[in-house]
């Protein structure tokens, strides 16, 4: 009787290990086949080329390939919705961006909760915005632009490239923070919103600095302010909107993402992998390039960043009464 226990204990014990052993071994082995990028976004873009560096990126350190899908439709939704609901195993992943946070409010019917659903892996860059004019606009700080638009209530146009998007929320905000009345025209992407805005059909817009750097160089776009914390490497000598509104901030952002339930193992893995991609010179000078800036740390601060940024402008979609088109 003594051996029966003692072998029972054995085996008991043994099969308790088993789970354990099973996942450590499957991080080992991950990834053994093909990963999917989920991408909600057109092609060409800063989060459709960010996703496409990590990939090469994650490809390249760790022998499969990580390949972008393309899911676009709905501001994300569609992709965030498939990688919600795929399998939890790391062959699935999502390139979350700004609308990920922002669309938790903006729709109110969405089949997935992102907060829920969704869990985050690495943060990967933070795409700045910037508050830029017409030249034909006698302003030259944020002060003036403010100062400007009290003066001529419901006459200065702002131009974003469409409701719910990083510079429609950040124009929102502006909007909310100041006190200013300004009509918030919004378009069917950021191509129109800009040729207008150089065409002076509206005044201003809060745009992304990779669109709109190459006409603030040439003289057609005056900057006024980046509305990141801090000032950028690309623009010295533009100052923060911060600087003249207090605690103002917005930007863009990417980061990667997998379904919940997704095991700690391969999203530390991956953390891993893309955190070092962050710091390596050839990757950061290729994000540089597409105007983002790193933005590196561990899937429990990314986590917190997603909560924030949902919080943060849910309050502004609410004070502004936006609703999905």
């Amino acid at each position: 009787m003594k051996f029966l226990r003692r072998q029972f204990l054995h085996l008991a014990a043994g099969a308790a290990a088993l789970p354990a052993v099973s996942r450590i071994a499957g991080a080992d082995t991950y990834p053994s086949r093909p990963v999917r990028i989920i991408v909600g976004v057109p092609a060409g873009g800063p989060i459709d080329l960010s996703a496409r560096l990590i990939g090469q990126w994650l490809s390249d350190r760790l022998g499969e390939p990580f390949v972008v899908e393309k899911k676009q439709s709905a501001a994300g939704n569609i992709g965030a919705e498939t990688v919600a609901h795929a399998p939890p195993d790391g062959y699935t992943l999502l390139m979350a961006f700004a609308s990920s946070a922002i669309n938790a409010t903006l729709y109110e019917n969405l089949n997935y909760n992102f907060l829920r659903d969704i869990a985050p892996i690495a943060s990967v860059n933070r795409i700045p915005l910037i508050l830029e004019v017409n030249p034909g606009l006698a302003v030259n700080t944020v002060a003036e632009f403010i100062a400007y638009a009290k003066a001529n209530p419901g006459k200065v146009n702002l131009a974003t490239p469409g409701i719910g998007t990083a510079p429609d929320v950040a124009a929102e905000l502006f909007r909310m923070m100041t006190g200013i009345d300004v009509v918030i025209v919004r378009y069917r992407g950021t191509p129109a919103a800009v040729t207008d805005v150089l065409s002076g059909q509206v005044q201003a817009m809060f745009d992304a600095v990779p669109t709109s750097i190459g006409h603030i160089k040439s003289g057609k776009l005056r900057a006024l302010a980046v509305a990141t914390a801090g000032r950028l490497e690309v623009l010295p000598e533009v100052p923060t909107v911060a600087e003249t509104v207090a605690g103002f901030e917005a930007a863009g952002w990417a980061g990667v993402c997998a379904p919940r339930d997704t095991p700690a193992e391969i999203i530390d893995k991956l953390n891993r992998e893309i955190n070092a991609g962050l710091v390596d010179p050839q990757l950061k000078a290729r994000l540089a390039n597409l105007g983002a800036i790193p933005f590196a740390g561990s899937a429990a601060e990314f986590r917190r960043f997603i909560a924030d940024e949902t919080e943060k402008w849910a309050k502004v979609i609410r004070f502004a009464n936006l609703k999905a088109e």
